[in-house]
C-alpha cells in the first residue's frame, strides 16, 4: 500500500475518488479503483481515470511488481512519466492519455516486453 499511498499523497483529488485509500489497512484489497490479486498477494490494477485528479505520477508506483494495468487517463496529471515505471515487468496496459504530462517517454519503458497498450 505504500506506493499507492504515495500516489494519494501527491495528488489533488477534488472528487474524493481516493478517499478509501487508507494506509492503516494491512492491504489495499478493499480500496476503490484497485484490483487486488489474492494469488500473488499484490496490486494487479490501478484504475483512477476520468476523476479530475491533479498532480504528478510518483516514482513509487514502480514498486508495484505485480501491476498489470495502470490507468490514469483523463485527469489533469502534470510532470513527466517516472523512469521507475520501467520496473513494472508484468505491465501490459499503460494508459496515461488526456493528461497534461510533459517530457519524453522514458527509455526504460521500452524494456517492458509484456506492454501492449500505451
Amino acid at each position: 500500500g505504500d506506493a499507492l499511498y504515495a500516489l494519494r499523497e501527491v495528488l489533488d483529488d477534488p472528487q474524493n475518488a481516493l478517499s478509501s485509500w487508507d494506509n492503516g489497512l494491512e492491504t489495499p484489497s478493499t480500496w476503490f479503483h484497485i484490483t487486488w490479486n489474492y494469488t500473488t498477494n499484490g496490486v494487479e490494477r490501478v484504475e483512477v481515470y476520468d476523476n479530475k485528479i491533479d498532480g504528478s505520477i510518483p516514482k513509487e508506483l514502480g514498486n508495484l511488481g505485480n501491476l498489470v494495468s495502470l490507468d490514469l487517463y483523463g485527469n489533469s496529471l502534470t510532470g513527466s512519466i517516472p523512469q521507475e515505471l520501467g520496473n513494472l515487468k508484468n505491465l501490459m496496459f499503460l494508459r496515461l492519455y488526456n493528461n497534461n504530462l510533459s517530457g519524453r517517454v522514458p527509455d526504460a519503458l521500452a524494456n517492458l516486453s509484456n506492454l501492449k497498450i500505451v
